[in-house]
């Protein structure tokens, strides 16, 4: 401390003058009215000549004038005014920390809060005394406020581990001095850890224990134990009672505090550190400092971290990353100008974390080769650059100035309140009570002295960055580190579009803590870093940004790694966006693609917008994967791989408008269709090898419904049936364990089921459903063609002969599909009774709409006039009119109805109506299935997706969409009854 120790109040002369003098007056009169209650006469005498003195009047009022905080404080202790103001502060001091330790004797928990919370007091006004007269410099004020804390954090660990023994916890005493034995490591962080506490600051600190040090009762777990003292700990700091609190308390400085206790294992912490540990955590460490607990295992983890701190060799990506600790870019570019009103000397342009960064930095790029530059404190440490030549003298000189004013200014802002406040009033009347409190004779001559600061400090900061990447936002600061957020930072997220901020920048942060498997290496984190402009960008372009932001937080960490990724997207910034439009519009495609992000690859490839695959190219791309494989397993799962990738590209293109219904319907299918075929034979082949081959036989198998229509979309399943044909139904096959016929084409049957909807590492292909199939559930899953077509002619009921309209065979011999084939269309061309089909198909409809009734026009296929209407229409108009007009059995519904309307079997009208309401209801099938899960519910749909499927149905917006597809399901309604519904009451 300083060597001159006079009383305060010979000091009085340089305290500064009141800025509300009526509340100064008020005050005094309060203080001089309170001496009756001073029961000590020798006190309350000492009181009286003290009031009656010209120099402590003086310095009274510049309490009383400036500061409501302080003003409190000697109001409720009126006697403590003696010792403050006649004593030397040092000696003061001294005394006051010496009650403070010798607290942790108190009794009970209670009494120790009551007798820190007081010393708390008692040493804010000491300190603000002593401050405001200048007795003390800076450096002896943080000095005094820091050496308080250590005070009262031993106290209170003291007492805690006493009261941990009383009470049987612990096994054996720990020293109650030093705490040693204990295998507690607190260490005070940030300003508290390099000695340079504020005057209303937080104290940040990390709490490690040493496991086995402490013999615990039996039952007494080590983790929970200490997790409990910690936060007893706080409490006993933090709590707010009548007599106030001692500090704020922040444990966020410890390894991942989302995602850990707020004490941490010192080999859990080692770990942490080695492995994830981040830029800006090395930064905190050079200020750590251990401050209570056991002095043994505070050193050993600090010196155990010495390493990570002080690299002796940085790559450039470290450098980089280093540099986006706090990105400022108007002060790199030299534009942007700096305010006095509002303005936060801690955290905007000039201020003082830009000080202590432009320090920290050189000290974290040589500190390694230089034990020299690894000191705590600011200023001396700009003496040390300046001596080793990483600065110029004049710089270090004016940054010390900087820092000491900025850092006095913080301390009146503060000494008002008791605020933890780094922002200056933004009116001229607050502005003019803190110019006075500083000392200063106007507000003009304050901010011209202030801005003068900034300014300088801005300058150097801008020149230590000059050859910095670019990484910030165009508009704004982007910073992601540390534990608090930054307002600039948040200010930029709300200028590009976002509103959850703040939410946005913890998960960001989070994402950086290496928590999750895409960010677990250091490399992943730094391209992460590097890409996080154009990303947030990216997504702020989106309809509704804050909800693509948290599908993309929901994409990042599902992911299994991240540097592909990021290298990938960091080498394609188109990819963002696409990113960003899926997060943004099509939840089911963002979760699809965080569990399969490895699709993203197939976007780089320049024809992917191009036209679809056909069937021929996909076969040899199937053929081409299914080479590689070396067993079943591999071919399960190398399926699965290709269809992701297919069907991940086809989605895309729906997304993006590339691919209506017309082409995404057939090419779903078509992908479909070739691992139906590719994996039939392979399923035959697996049971082969024990059952061999039946001679002479051979299957087919046929596609039903969506597949077979070639009407998929993104969330089809398969509906199969198996045919087979043998010469003789007894034989059996060839193998080990030989099985009939019916048994093995059964067998080989459910194997295919198998391979198509097993869930592998690799995910599952498809559900399959084989209920269409002869006799439904109760018939065999295989049948034998004869048994095909003996059950279609004399049992099959006329709704078994609608599905039978869009069978396809996908598999088989050419000779048995032909068989197959031949049978369905002699099926289908036998002329009917079109009464009689007409009552079936509505008596089918009634039944679906018993069992799925809707009046909801988005439950598009079950709804009156929705897609199951429009198909029952077409089928029946097949069934019923194929005989004459053999041309109208197509499979896929769209080119039915063309070719019905073509052959005149209905009227134009109604044509154009059906082929209207097909076309918009399969293509906002297809948009929707890709986009969400079940029925899609506009009041949960985000602006983004209505855009979407107004796009999609070629309305101007979602509210004429649904108006047209209200009146679309009208008409359809309308044309059911002519249709159908009139000829079945007939």
């Amino acid at each position: 401390m300083s060597a001159d120790v006079r009383a305060l109040r010979e000091r009085a002369a340089r305290a500064p003058r009141p800025y509300d003098a009526e509340r100064a007056a008020s005050a005094m009169q309060d203080m001089e009215a309170s001496l009756a209650s001073i029961g000590d006469e020798v006190t309350r005498r000492r009181m009286e000549g003290l009031l009656a003195d010209a120099e402590t009047r003086r310095l009274l009022d510049g309490i009383f004038g400036n500061s409501p905080f302080l003003t409190r404080i000697l109001r409720v202790h009126p006697d403590w005014l003696p010792r403050l103001v006649d004593e030397p502060p040092v000696a003061t001091l001294d005394a006051l920390i010496a009650r403070t330790l010798a607290a942790a004797a108190s009794p009970t928990q209670a009494d120790l809060m009551r007798e820190l919370r007081l010393a708390k007091s008692e040493a804010a006004i000491l300190i603000a005394l002593a401050d405001i007269t200048s007795a003390w410099n800076l450096e002896e004020v943080t000095a005094a406020l820091t050496t308080f804390a250590d005070a009262a954090v031993q106290a209170a660990v003291e007492w805690l581990l006493k009261d941990a023994a009383r009470r049987g916890q612990v096994l054996r005493a720990v020293d109650e001095t030093t705490q040693a034995g204990s295998g507690l490591a607190i260490l005070g962080m940030g300003k508290y850890g390099s000695r340079e506490l504020n005057y209303s600051s937080d104290i940040d600190i990390v709490v490690f224990y040493e496991p086995g040090q402490l013999p615990l009762k039996d039952g007494v777990e080590e983790g929970p134990f200490y997790v409990r003292l910690t936060q007893a700990l706080v409490k006993t700091l933090q709590e707010r009672t009548e007599h106030g609190y001692v500090f704020r308390t922040d444990l966020r400085l410890r390894p991942d505090p989302g995602g850990t206790p707020v004490a941490v294992s010192l080999p859990a912490a080692e770990h942490y550190y080695e492995s994830r540990g981040q830029n800006w955590e090395r930064a905190a460490f050079i200020k750590a400092r251990a401050v209570a607990g056991d002095p043994q295992a505070g050193a050993l983890f600090l010196k155990m971290l010495t390493p990570y701190i002080w690299r002796k060799n940085l790559d450039f990506a470290a450098i980089d990353d280093i540099h986006s600790m706090k990105r400022q870019i108007h002060a790199v570019g030299g534009h942007g100008t700096i305010a006095v009103a509002g303005h936060n000397v801690k955290l905007g342009r000039g201020g003082i974390r830009e000080i202590e960064f432009f320090v920290q930095t050189q000290q974290l790029i040589a500190g390694g080769r230089d034990r020299d530059l690894r000191g705590q404190q600011t200023c001396s440490m700009l003496d040390e650059l300046a001596r080793k030549n990483w600065i110029a003298p004049e710089a270090a000189d004016e940054l010390k100035t900087a820092y000491r004013f900025l850092r006095t200014l913080e301390h009146r802002l503060q000494m008002i309140a008791d605020e933890q406040t780094h922002t200056l009033p933004a009116t001229d009347e607050g502005l003019d009570h803190v110019a006075c409190f500083l000392g200063f004779d106007s507000r003009a001559e304050f901010a011209e002295v202030l801005v003068g600061h900034l300014r300088c400090v801005q300058g150097h900061y801008a020149k230590l960055f000059e050859t910095a990447p670019p990484l910030a936002e165009e508009s704004g600061s982007l910073v992601f580190t540390g534990t608090e957020d930054d307002p600039e930072t948040l200010e930029t997220l709300r200028n590009i579009g976002f509103t959850q901020v703040s939410e946005m920048s913890a998960t960001i942060r989070a994402w950086h803590t290496g928590r999750f498997a895409a960010t677990r290496s250091p490399r992943s984190r730094e391209l992460l870093t590097a890409l996080m402009p154009a990303l947030l960008r990216a997504l702020s372009r989106t309809s509704q940004p804050d909800t693509a932001f948290n599908r993309f937080d929901q994409f990042l960490t599902k992911l299994p790694a991240g540097v592909q990724l990021f290298s990938m997207l960091y080498s394609n910034p188109s990819l963002l966006d696409l990113i960003a439009d899926i997060c943004g519009t099509a939840p089911r495609l963002a979760n699809y693609l965080a569990q399969n992000s490895a699709v993203l690859e197939s976007v780089v490839d320049p024809n992917f917008f191009k036209m679809r695959p056909d069937r021929e190219t996909l076969r040899k791309s199937l053929a081409q994967t299914l080479e590689h494989a070396r067993d079943y397993q591999d071919v399960l799962d190398f399926t699965r791989v290709w269809a992701r990738e297919h069907r991940f590209r086809l989605g895309v293109r729906v997304l993006a408008g590339n691919a209506d219904a017309e082409e995404a319907g057939p090419s779903y299918a078509a992908i479909a269709g070739e691992l139906v075929a590719a994996l039939a034979p392979i399923a035959e082949e697996k049971v082969a090898e024990r059952a061999g081959h039946v001679p002479g036989g051979s299957f087919a198998v046929v596609s039903m419904g969506k597949l077979g229509s070639e009407e998929m979309s993104a969330a089809s399943d398969l509906d199969l049936i198996m045919l087979y044909d043998v010469a003789d139904a007894e034989m059996t096959s060839d193998g080990a364990r030989p099985m009939f016929a019916s048994q093995y084409y059964a067998r080989v049957c459910q194997q295919l089921i198998s391979a198509l909807t097993a869930p592998t590492s690799e995910g599952k292909l498809y559900e399959v459903d084989m209920r269409l199939r002869p006799s439904g559930n109760s018939g065999p899953v295989a049948t034998h063609i004869q048994s095909f077509v003996e059950y279609q002619k004399s049992e099959a009921w006329t709704w078994e002969h609608m599905a039978l309209t869009r069978a396809r065979v996908l598999a088989g011999p050419d000779a048995l599909k032909l068989r197959v084939e031949a049978a369905i269309r002699e099926t289908l061309l036998r002329p009917r009774d079109p009464g009689k089909t007409a009552f079936d198909v509505a008596d089918m409809r009634a039944r679906i709409e018993h069992e799925y009734p809707s009046k909801n026009l988005w439950e598009l296929k079950y709804v009156r006039g929705g897609l199951v209407d429009i198909e029952f229409i077409c089928q029946f108009l097949q069934l019923a009119h194929a005989h004459k007009h053999p041309d109208i059995l197509k499979t896929h519904t769209r080119a039915a109805l063309q070719a019905i309307g073509a052959a005149g079997v209905v009227s134009s009208a109604d044509a154009d109506v059906l082929l209207s309401a097909v076309d918009l209801t399969l293509n906002l099938t297809q948009a929707i299935r890709i986009c969400v899960e079940g029925v899609f519910k506009p009041e949960e749909a985000t602006p983004g997706l209505k855009a979407l499927l107004a796009r999609t149905g070629n309305a101007p917006d979602f509210s004429a969409l649904e108006a047209q597809l209200r009146e679309s399901q009208a008409e359809v309604y309308d044309a059911f009854e002519r249709i159908i519904g009139s000829v079945a009451s007939s």
